[in-house]
């Protein structure tokens, strides 16, 4: 079942964030759009290189009005000791929330059971707390924040301008489409 346009889930976790420990839920993604991006654990190889990219794009999110969370399956402590080690880890503004319990990943479809980790999993999630777009793949493939922030872009025109679509490789400011009869078989 795809959870595209589905409410996110009631929650409660705890996450590092700006040298604290926070409490995040399903409350605290309303009123801005946010960027839920799954790793399977702390101290991996491919997952600093995420967080450091989504670091080097946050100000972009922010522009946007849109907050990023980091989810892995590691508690708050780990991520406490993992930003302030990783030097890549270390550039994160934004909260680190742990999912020991699995309770996030079950919830997004990208927990991995055999291996109580998650699988990277990238989830859109409009300011009314519903899913506008997912993406999901094997671990050993890291992400582009650009396409996030590509993604995060055409939710955000297509919400503020029903009955047009992005078309393929849509960048901000290009051409939309509207669709109808008239374009059937012409393009």
């Amino acid at each position: 079942m795809s959870l595209i346009n589905t409410q996110v889930q009631p929650f409660k976790a705890q996450a590092f964030h700006n040298g604290k420990f926070i409490e995040v839920t399903e409350q605290s993604l309303k009123g801005k759009w946010s960027a839920l991006v799954f790793m399977p654990a702390a101290f991996t190889f491919n997952c600093p290189t995420e967080v450091e990219d989504a670091a080097e794009h946050y100000d972009t999110f922010k522009s946007l009005g849109a907050e990023v969370y980091i989810v892995t399956t590691d508690t708050h402590f780990a991520h406490k000791v993992w930003h302030e080690t990783s030097p890549a880890v270390g550039k994160a503004k934004f909260p680190l929330i742990g999912d020991p319990t699995h309770q996030l990943t079950r919830a997004f479809g990208v927990h991995i059971d055999a291996e109580g980790l998650a699988l990277r999993g990238t989830f859109v999630i409009n300011p009314e707390g519903v899913i506008k777009t997912a993406e999901v793949h094997d671990n050993a493939i890291a992400r582009d924040v650009k396409e996030t922030l590509r993604k995060l872009q055409a939710a955000q025109y297509v919400a503020k301008n029903p009955g047009q679509v992005c078309p393929a490789k849509w960048q901000q400011g290009a051409k939309t489409l509207t669709p109808s009869l008239d374009l059937v078989g012409k393009i």
